[in-house]
């Protein structure tokens, strides 16, 4: 099943996989423990809080820092033994900005294609694709210590697809950024992984937003797997639905008040118990009467967070 975790290390279309994975800093600090995952070709979230250990697992990953024991593959090759191949084939977003501010984003992208290996005009060439599909086509010859936080995002994106990777590693791709900044980096990151034909592993500590792009998810706690499955099997529909309009929200909830509709608040989602079929035209109907942008009407799930609810311990 596409984008679906599994259990064989050898599995010859596994994207990723580790084994026992471990690493510890200084024989004290333990950033991954025992960490054994294998994932197919997707959209793939890694989740979890902050020092969970995510960076960690993506710098073993690209092969910038050894495990201290177990086994990992990327694309089926060996970051610790053959790094400069697997980063040959590998986009790596990060998620702090070191970009030269003085350089135009078409330099920037250019030089690091150049750096990945292609000719001169080749990179040229790809640098001025990539910054396309990114949304800076217009802007590519800017400086970029003049653009906000969103288009140097765009940036570090961009730089990582101008080599035409098969595989793209995005760290926190909506650090910084608004709601609105946010929405936009993962419908690109999405338009990505579901048009472009690259599978994607998107780093974050932000569940509600893997949720929405992820079709798989790798969530990691202290250091340890917490799980890996697709993301619709870690969650459930519940008996609420959830309603979003991108404006009139205040008037739609009184109208569903109105029409004996019991009503609560999630941000910006309306929850409407599901009673029956004719909840929904109910909704729709008072969503029409007002004129109303519906942006989502649907069965409210259970949501990946859920999984960090404090737990028994259990023994692996």
């Amino acid at each position: 099943m596409p984008g679906a975790a599994c259990a064989s290390y050898s599995d010859s279309v596994t994207l990723l996989a580790t084994e026992s994975l471990t690493k510890t800093y200084g024989g004290r600090v333990t950033a991954l423990a025992d960490l054994t995952v294998s994932v197919e070709p997707g959209i793939i979230g890694l989740v979890g809080a902050n020092g969970a250990g995510k960076s960690t697992l993506i710098k073993i990953l690209l092969g910038l820092l050894p495990p201290t024991s177990g086994r990992v593959q990327v694309l089926g090759l060996d970051p610790t033994t053959d790094p400069a191949a697997v980063r040959a084939r590998v986009g790596y977003m990060p998620e702090h900005d070191a970009l030269p501010p003085d350089l135009s984003a078409a330099e920037l992208v250019t030089h690091l294609g150049r750096m990945s290996g292609l000719p001169r005009t080749v990179a040229r060439e790809r640098a001025s694709e990539a910054l396309r599909h990114v949304g800076l086509h217009e802007e590519r010859h800017r400086a970029v210590g003049g653009y906000s936080t969103g288009m140097k995002q765009r940036v570090k994106l961009a730089q990582a697809l101008v080599h035409d990777p098969d595989l793209l590693l995005l760290d926190e791709p909506t650090n910084g950024l608004d709601p609105a900044g946010r929405d936009a980096m993962l419908a690109l990151v999405h338009r990505i992984g579901t048009e472009f034909g690259i599978s994607v592993v998107v780093c974050s500590h932000l569940l509600g937003e893997v949720e929405r792009i992820c079709d798989t998810l790798i969530a990691i706690d202290g250091g340890r797997l917490l799980r890996a499955d697709r993301v619709a099997a870690m969650t459930t529909a519940t008996d609420v639905l959830a309603v979003e309009v991108s404006e009139g929200t205040e008037e739609l909830a009184a109208r569903l008040a109105a029409l004996d509709l019991p009503v609560s608040r999630d941000g910006r989602l309306l929850l409407v118990p599901l009673a029956d079929d004719h909840t929904y035209d109910l909704i729709l109907g008072a969503v029409a009467e007002l004129d109303l942008p519906l942006h989502r009407l649907d069965q409210r799930r259970h949501r990946v967070a859920e999984l960090f609810a404090p737990r028994e311990p259990s023994h692996v």
